[in-house]
C-alpha cells in the first residue's frame, strides 16, 4: 500500500476524496493517481522541521592538530 495526498476533489461509485485527504492504494495505482496534478506521493517519515530541533544548536567537536613529539635539544 501507498499513501497519496489529494491535490484536487475526486468521486466516483462508493467513494469521495477532498483535497488534502489521504488515501491508501496499492503501489501501482497511487502512482498513477499521483502525477502532481490530481495527488502527490507522501512520505511516511515526518521531515524534519526548525520547530522540532532543540533550541541550542548542536556543535561538533572540532579536531584537534596533531601534537608532535617533544624532543630535548641538549647543549654544551
Amino acid at each position: 500500500m501507498a499513501r497519496i495526498r489529494m491535490l484536487t476533489s475526486v468521486s466516483g461509485r462508493g467513494f469521495a476524496w477532498a483535497p488534502g485527504e489521504v488515501v491508501d492504494l496499492p503501489g501501482a495505482e497511487a502512482a498513477q493517481w499521483a502525477d502532481g496534478v490530481r495527488a502527490v506521493m507522501v512520505r511516511d517519515e515526518q521531515p524534519e522541521t526548525p520547530e522540532a530541533t532543540a533550541e541550542r544548536p548542536e556543535r561538533t567537536a572540532r579536531k584537534q592538530p596533531a601534537r608532535r613529539p617533544r624532543t630535548e635539544t641538549r647543549t654544551k
